[in-house]
């Protein structure tokens, strides 16, 4: 039988003789599991002499000075980079994505396709399979993503050029006019979510990263422990939609340093009003989201790479976005009606003579996973799929 010693940081697993009962891990304080009437589960605390502390020598290293907290704990964290076996996404709406884009290529004889969100590789495969002459391109900002994305399509390796690129920086590898398709498959993958050492997940013990791109500068530790209070509540109000910003922002300051993600979890909860648990399966989860987002500019490179994706798309070529977030689908939403309509800035007025519009939308409004798809994978559920079609050619 083992016991959690509860501590602000990953749990220390110590042996405890048998017979005694279980300590779970509680932000901040210790209790424990046991059994209640009719064999229901009971927390309650922990005497604090029948716990045994660990040694200096066990607790060695596991305190951090603030101002160096991001980068020693990013330093000291596991490898964040998911074994090949691992890097597996189930693919959403795959089979919609890839009507979509085919029929924008329906006429060409080898259709270039762009895939800004390259991933596992999954969209591209099922691409590869429909349209036998096609070539893609794929980018990706995390390396580990496009290794086993080029492995996955190893056998399509003369149809397929990587990149190790932000999609926002799409025109440094493809010109304009130049494409039959383009998609987005905008947020965090499954792989991501799933590897502890990268940080995403709240219900697995990480380091507070959150980097896409293991190479950029800013992590989720940096933001969780060196910003200011009023900046942090911001960021997981605009990003998570989190009416308890203030609140999770001050219990966060007041648990600094703060070290890794489950310990970040049980902050968020703890700061949240019992109702508010009562009611909410994953109280960190906003939070978390947020952070993720701010960490990597999530929102704030999506216009300019949907612009730039439009001037890439030859006449008739599609542009296919899946979202997940509503602050995404916003964006994505706002960019497509834009360029789809005559903007005259008065609705009285008639458009100029030589006012042009450059897409059409494919369908109205947006597509959301069947039942079925979403049983297989209910990740998938707030999945949003947009398209429009370009209609108008090269300005």
């Amino acid at each position: 039988m083992t016991a959690v010693l509860i501590q602000p940081s990953t749990p220390v697993m110590l042996p405890i003789q048998p017979g005694s009962v279980t300590a779970l891990p509680l932000h901040g304080r210790a209790a424990v599991l046991s059994s209640g009437e009719q064999g229901s589960k009971m927390l309650r605390p922990v005497p604090s002499s029948t716990i045994r502390h660990p040694s200096d020598g066990e607790l060695a290293g596991r305190q951090h000075d603030r101002d160096g907290l991001a980068e020693e704990q990013l330093a000291a964290a596991p490898d964040s980079t998911p074994p090949m076996d691992e890097f597996r996404h189930v693919p959403v709406m795959r089979d919609e994505v890839v009507d979509l884009l085919a029929a924008g290529a329906s006429d060409r004889e080898r259709p270039l396709f762009l895939d800004a969100t390259l991933g596992a590789g999954g969209h591209t495969a099922a691409l590869f399979e429909r349209c036998p002459n096609a070539q893609v391109v794929g980018l990706d900002r995390d390396a580990a993503a496009l290794v086993a994305a080029e492995e996955r399509l190893a056998r399509y390796s003369d149809r397929l050029t990587t990149h190790h690129l932000r999609f926002d920086q799409l025109t440094d590898v493809v010109d304009p006019g130049s494409l039959s398709g383009v998609l987005f498959d905008l947020g965090v993958s499954s792989p991501q979510i799933d590897h502890p050492g990268r940080g995403f997940s709240f219900r697995q013990t990480g380091p507070l990263d959150m980097r896409m791109n293991v190479d950029d500068a800013l992590s989720a530790a940096e933001i969780v422990n060196n910003w200011d209070e009023a900046d942090l509540a911001s960021v997981i109000w605009r990003h998570g939609d989190e009416k308890q910003a203030r609140r999770i922002a001050s219990a966060i300051v007041k648990s600094r340093p703060v070290l890794d993600t489950t310990s970040l979890s049980a902050i968020v909860a703890d700061a949240l009003p019992a109702a508010v648990r009562r009611k909410t399966r994953q109280p960190a989860a906003k939070t978390f989201q947020a952070l993720r987002i701010e960490v990597n500019s999530e929102l704030d490179v999506i216009e300019p790479a949907l612009l730039a994706a439009i001037d890439s798309l030859d006449l008739g070529g599609r542009l296919v976005v899946l979202a997940y977030h509503s602050g995404e689908d916003r964006i994505v939403k706002r960019v497509m009606k834009e360029e789809s309509r005559v903007i005259t800035g008065r609705r009285d007025l008639p458009p100029p003579p030589d006012a042009k519009v450059r897409m059409r939308l494919v369908f109205n409004g947006a597509h959301k996973p069947l039942a079925n798809e979403l049983e297989a994978n209910s990740r998938a559920g707030s999945a949003r799929l947009r398209a429009a079609e370009r209609i108008e050619g090269l300005n």
